[in-house]
């Protein structure tokens, strides 16, 4: 078995929302120096040693992110 963690996020074009909400209350909470902030998603699976990398990409590109928006990564610990 092997854990494998996919990061998804907003790709740079795109505007991400709960990130500005994100970055605009954090002086209101006593945090400043902080100039923009991305909110994504992480997805932890934990997979069997014949599960290949091709085969990983095609679950995060068809079913863990929206390609026209998102961008992903994969990642093996």
């Amino acid at each position: 078995m092997a854990r494998v963690v996919v990061d998804v996020m907003p790709k740079v074009e795109i505007l991400d929302p709960q990130g500005q909400a994100i970055v605009r209350a954090l002086p209101r909470l006593g945090f400043n120096g902080v100039s923009d902030v991305r909110q994504g998603k992480r997805f932890e699976l934990e997979v069997d040693d014949t599960v290949s990398d091709d085969e990983l990409a095609a679950i995060a590109e068809s079913l863990l992110s929206n390609t026209v928006i998102e961008e992903w990564k994969v990642t093996r610990l």
